[in-house]
């Protein structure tokens, strides 16, 4: 899954253009549309970009989607490794009773509250580690789209375009226009992947495309009589 191109868009150059057209009381032929500063529209030189293509091969875009996904497997790990704990530890409360093994009462309460606090630990750990992600996530956006932008502009100002648009807010553009592929070869080109690894990939991250996961919920209400410990995994 691409996290990037699910939580991104980019943030291109634009320009507005203001259209008039006028006639004259003497019926004289209608002036061409003109732009804002007074040029003719025939005359403003515009392109446009892929921004599909663009994330899809940006270097940058690339590592931090990589990261996103390094993270994910480490949530995912991480609350593997948790919910196994505590199905471990309310395995063995099963059997600890089955086998008459809790000679007092106190013992029992003794386990049931480790196992309530092994659950709310658990819980609250996944839930810090989600939100570092999404905060990492957010972070990484920002600073990928600034890339872009950055680049963008200057890209747009050397080359003398008056516009760059993004191909999917068009209705129709020809093929000509297209200058996706010079795009990406310059942002690479920029774009210095060695030395630079701490900003393409985040610190920490998991699972952004998740909410309100957490360990599997075991039951820790005191059974009726000490020894019936009802495990929902």
């Amino acid at each position: 899954m691409n996290f990037i191109k699910h939580y991104t868009k980019l943030a291109m150059l634009a320009a507005v253009v203001l259209m008039a057209s006028a006639t004259s009381c003497n019926d004289k032929p209608a002036e061409a549309p003109k732009a804002a500063n007074g040029t003719a529209m025939e005359n403003l030189k515009i392109r446009y970009i892929d921004e599909d293509s663009i994330m899809a091969n940006y270097n940058l875009a690339k590592d931090i989607n990589e990261a996103m996904l390094r993270r994910q497997n480490q949530y995912d790990a991480a609350q593997k490794q948790r919910a196994g704990e505590i199905s471990k530890f309310g395995n063995a409360m099963q059997q600890k009773y089955q086998n008459n093994q809790y000679l007092t009462e106190e013992a029992f309460n003794a386990d049931q509250a480790k196992l309530q606090k092994m659950q709310a630990d658990a819980e609250n750990y996944l839930a810090n580690l989600q939100q570092s992600i999404s905060t990492e996530l957010n972070q990484s956006q920002i600073q990928l789209l600034d890339s872009i932008d950055n680049f963008m502009k200057d890209y747009a100002k050397k080359k003398g375009y008056d516009m760059v648009l993004r191909k999917s807010a068009t209705l129709y553009i020809d093929e000509k226009f297209d200058v996706t592929k010079e795009v990406i070869e310059g942002l690479n080109k920029r774009y210095n992947k060695v030395g630079n690894t701490s900003a393409a990939a985040p610190a920490k991250a998991a699972k952004p495309a998740t909410t309100g996961t957490a360990a599997p919920t075991l039951s820790t209400e005191k059974p009726a009589k000490p020894g019936q410990v009802d495990l929902k995994k």
